[in-house]
């Protein structure tokens, strides 16, 4: 699943010791959508090294891409929204790091030729 939105808070870090005596760490974050009623989603990102590969900031254009898991713990249950994957979102109306001398190049394309559009639908809806 994935989710395109604003950063709009980033809770502190947690991290321990497991039973086997590994050193854990993981952050949440919260991200509000743009939708016409934006929703607010609680993410964590679990594991040091990848906590730090992301380096999301406060006020960031994210697409997260997640797993959910949910667990019972003495009868009631949690759920986790565990991100896999974390990417800026792209600029408006363009490709990230494209400056627009970059797009007014004759190497620039506009997008992929599907060839001439066909007069007769063969689809059955």
């Amino acid at each position: 699943m994935e989710v395109t939105g604003k950063v709009i808070a980033i809770l502190p870090p947690q991290g321990g010791t497991s039973k086997t005596g590994n050193e854990w760490k993981k952050q949440e974050y919260v991200i509000e959508t743009h939708e016409q009623y934006p929703k607010k989603i609680c993410f964590q990102i679990f594991g040091a090294d990848k906590i730090d590969q992301a380096a999301i900031q406060a006020g960031e254009e994210l697409t997260v891409f997640f797993d959910i898991d949910s667990r019972e713990y003495q009868g009631r249950w949690f759920t986790n929204i565990n991100a896999w994957k974390v990417e800026r979102a792209m600029a408006p109306g363009g490709n990230p790091g494209l400056t627009p001398e970059d797009m007014s190049g004759s190497s620039f394309s506009a997008g992929p030729d599907f060839g001439p559009a066909s007069q007769t639908d063969d689809l059955p809806f």
